[in-house]
C-alpha cells in the first residue's frame, strides 16, 4: 500500500473543537476493469498517510464520475477530512446546478472514502461513527440469475438447502433462449415470469419469502398485467417493475397492484428519495449508498423511512467496498430488512476482483457478521489496482422485436 501508517496504534485524534489536525493531501479516482464490468473507486489521503477508500456506483459511466472527482478534489485539497458534513454540503453547493446522478455518485464516493479515513485514523468502525450498531449481524437474500424457469427453480432451491429464507428472482426472458439474446418483449417475459413465480411458490412453500426484480423492464399496463396473472400471496415483493421518473405513475399502480414494492436504486438525493416515502409508493427502500450521497445521505433517507415504516433494502450490486459500506449502514438503521448480494455459488467474484481486494465482506450462512476492523473494513492491493486498464463497457442494449430500444 502506499501508506505504511498504523491508524491503531497513535490513539485518537481530535480536540474538544472538533479539528482532527489532518488536512486531505491527495483525492484519486480508479475506474477499473474487474473482468465483467468497471468498478469505480475513489482513495483520499490525508498529510500524515491515513487513507479511505470509497465507490460511487453509476455504472457504465464511470468516466463521468471520474471528471466530477477530478473537479471536486480542487475544493477538498487542504479541507479537515473529518468535517464529513460540512464537505457534503461545500462540495452539493459548489456549482449552480446541483445534485444529479454523475455528481452524487462522485459525492458518494468521496463521503464513504471519507467515513473509511476518519474511522481509521480514530481506530474504530464505522459504524461507531453512524451512532453504533443495533444489530450484531446483517442479514442477506439470495438472488437466481437464471433466464429459464426450470433452471431459476433450481437455484432457489439449492439457496433454500443452504439456509436462506428469502429468495429474489429475476425476469424470465423467452427470446434468451434464441440466438439474440439482447431482445426482449416484455409481454412474453411476463407471461412466462408469472408461471415462474407461481412455481416457485409451490415448490418452495410459504414460509420463504419470495420476490422479483423486474428492473425497470415493465410499463404500468404491463406490471398490472403481470401481477394479475397470479393468485393473491404469490409474491412478498416486486422490485422496480418501471422506472422511477414519475412518482405519479407508481401512485397508479399502488392503486391497482396490492404487493408490496421495492424501490430506489436509481435515486440520486433525498429529495427524489422523498415523494416515495411521503406517499407510501414503496414498502422496501432500495436506496444505494454509492449513488444517494454516501452515508450522510442514506441515514437522512433512512430516518424518514423508519417515521413512515418503510424497511431498507440497500441496492448492492457493485464491489466489495460498495458491500462494506452497505453493511455498516445497515448495521445501525433499526428498520432494515435485507442486504442484496449477488456472490454465490452460481455468480462467483471474478479472479481479477479477489486479487484486488485482499480483505472483502464475505457471508456467513446467510448472514455478514460485523467486525471490529477500522474504517470499512477493506484494503486494496494497490499493485493490482494500477497496473488494472479501464475497459470501455456497456449495459446490455436491449431492443423489441420490432428494432426498438427498451430498458435494461
Amino acid at each position: 500500500m502506499v501508506s505504511t501508517h498504523d491508524s491503531r496504534s497513535d490513539g485518537p485524534r481530535g480536540t474538544a473543537t472538533g479539528r482532527s489536525g489532518l488536512k486531505i493531501r491527495d483525492v484519486e479516482a480508479f475506474p477499473v476493469w474487474v473482468g465483467h464490468r468497471n468498478q469505480l473507486l475513489v482513495k483520499i489521503t490525508a498529510d500524515d498517510g491515513t487513507y479511505g477508500w470509497g465507490e460511487g456506483g453509476l455504472s457504465g459511466r464511470e468516466l463521468a464520475v471520474v471528471g466530477a472527482v477530478a473537479h471536486y478534489k480542487e475544493l477538498l485539497v487542504g479541507e479537515d477530512p473529518f468535517r464529513i458534513a460540512h464537505i457534503w454540503q461545500k462540495l452539493y453547493r459548489s456549482q449552480y446546478f446541483e445534485g444529479g446522478r454523475v455528481l452524487t455518485a462522485a459525492q458518494s464516493a468521496i463521503d464513504i472514502a471519507l467515513h473509511d479515513l476518519k474511522g481509521k485514523a480514530l481506530g474504530v468502525p464505522v459504524y461507531e461513527l453512524l451512532g453504533g450498531r443495533v444489530r450484531d449481524k446483517v442479514p442477506s437474500l439470495a438472488t437466481t440469475n437464471a433466464i429459464t424457469t426450470e433452471i431459476a427453480i433450481e437455484q432457489a432451491q439449492a439457496f433454500v438447502a443452504d439456509g436462506f429464507d428469502v429468495v429474489r428472482f429475476g425476469r424470465v426472458n423467452p427470446l434468451m433462449k434464441g440466438e439474440d439474446e439482447a431482445a426482449f418483449e416484455p409481454r412474453q417475459s411476463l407471461a412466462e415470469t408469472a408461471r415462474c413465480m407461481i412455481r416457485a411458490r409451490e415448490v418452495l412453500g410459504t414460509a420463504v419469502t419470495i420476490g422479483i426484480d423486474y428492473h425497470h423492464r415493465l410499463s404500468v399496463a404491463e406490471c398490472i398485467s403481470f401481477c394479475q396473472r397470479m393468485p393473491r400471496g404469490t409474491m412478498d415483493f416486486l422490485e422496480e417493475p418501471i422506472r422511477d421518473e414519475s412518482p405519479e405513475a407508481y401512485e397508479t399502480l399502488r392503486k391497482m397492484v396490492d404487493v408490496p414494492f421495492a424501490i430506489g436504486e436509481e435515486f440520486s438525493s433525498k429529495w427524489q428519495a422523498l415523494p416515495f416515502v411521503e406517499r407510501g409508493l414503496t414498502q422496501y427502500m432500495r436506496l444505494d449508498v454509492c449513488n444517494i450521497g454516501g452515508f450522510t445521505e442514506s441515514l437522512k433517507v433512512a430516518g424518514w423511512c423508519e417515521a413512515h415504516y418503510i424497511d431498507l433494502f440497500p441496492h448492492n450490486p457493485l464491489g466489495p467496498v460498495c458491500t462494506a459500506a452497505s453493511i455498516h449502514f445497515a448495521a445501525v438503521v433499526p428498520n432494515f430488512a435485507w442486504l442484496e448480494y449477488n456472490r454465490s455459488q452460481f455468480r462467483p467474484a471474478s479472479p481479477i476482483e479477489n486479487e484486488l481486494f485482499p480483505t472483502a465482506p464475505n457471508l456467513e450462512g446467510t448472514f455478514f457478521p460485523l467486525t471490529d476492523a477500522p474504517g470499512i473494513g477493506i484494503e486494496v492491493d494497490e499493485k493490482v489496482l494500477r497496473s488494472d486498464k479501464f475497459k470501455h463497457w456497456n449495459p446490455p442494449m436491449l431492443h423489441r422485436l420490432d428494432g426498438s430500444h427498451t430498458n435494461w
